[in-house]
């Protein structure tokens, strides 16, 4: 039976791999995210698209209305959105505190505040039972990440997506973390990325290879199936092996 499946951040990179991957198995998937023509130029077969920012209320409000109107229960909800900051305007400080807050607030923002806002106001949509929240974490989460900022954003959902897995499990709802490692063909180091530092991250994996998008979404689907009804709260690190489980 097809399923709703709903994707933050599904135009590019882990959040697009997972919409083709759950569109080929005959799943109707919404796409969203705040560049409009990302998601048209997404070629997902038989996907909606909704532009918007999940980071703010209006924007969220604005996609519960078309969920209900277009796809009324949510049968899988996956956030993909969010990043290292890079993609943010650029504003200009003088003072090197008001840079760590913007910094700071940035990071929550995208990858903190948009998984939450988007839940909360899809929560009661969920398909009971049988309904699968995912979030995407990161390694970063278990061992830093420079500055701090975005691996506290990502840890942050961890106490989350936990006390959400106590609430929404009597309905029938599991509640589940993926956490990858180094992952290429996405946009999240843009030019931060040399081959001195590749080279390190893939010689950290026991697979000796980096991770794909396709890995990720693979991950996703799986803990979407009932297969994995019985598998909740937990975090599933996907990295080769440069992290293990805590």
């Amino acid at each position: 039976m097809s399923r709703n499946v709903v994707i933050s951040g599904g135009g590019t990179g882990i959040g697009l791999a997972a919409a083709r991957t759950f569109a080929a198995d005959g799943d109707r998937v919404l796409l969203l995210g705040r560049r409009g023509e990302v998601l048209h130029r997404a070629g997902v077969p038989g996907a909606l698209t909704f532009a918007a920012d999940v980071g703010d209320v209006a924007g969220v409000r604005s996609v519960a209305r078309f969920v209900a109107d277009e796809l009324g229960a949510v049968d899988v909800l996956i956030h993909s959105a969010g990043g290292s900051g890079r993609l943010e305007p650029r504003v200009e400080r003088e003072d090197p505190l008001d840079l760590v807050a913007d910094n700071w607030m940035v990071n929550f923002r995208i990858n903190t505040l948009t998984a939450v806002l988007l839940t909360e106001a899809l929560k009661e949509r969920l398909a009971e039972p049988g309904g699968r929240v995912l979030f995407l974490s990161s390694i970063a989460a278990y061992r830093g990440s420079g500055s701090g900022a975005y691996a506290a954003s990502k840890a942050a959902l961890h106490p989350y997506a936990h006390d959400l897995a106590r609430q929404l499990g009597p309905r029938g709802i599991t509640v589940n973390l993926v956490a990858p490692g180094y992952v290429e063909d996405t946009d999240f180091f843009g030019d931060a990325m040399d081959d001195a530092r590749r080279e390190r991250l893939v010689a950290e994996t026991s697979t000796g290879r980096p991770g794909t998008p396709g890995d990720i979404a693979a991950t996703l689907h799986w803990l979407a199936s009932p297969a994995a009804a019985h598998i909740t709260s937990q975090i599933i690190q996907v990295n080769g092996g440069a992290e293990r489980g805590h």
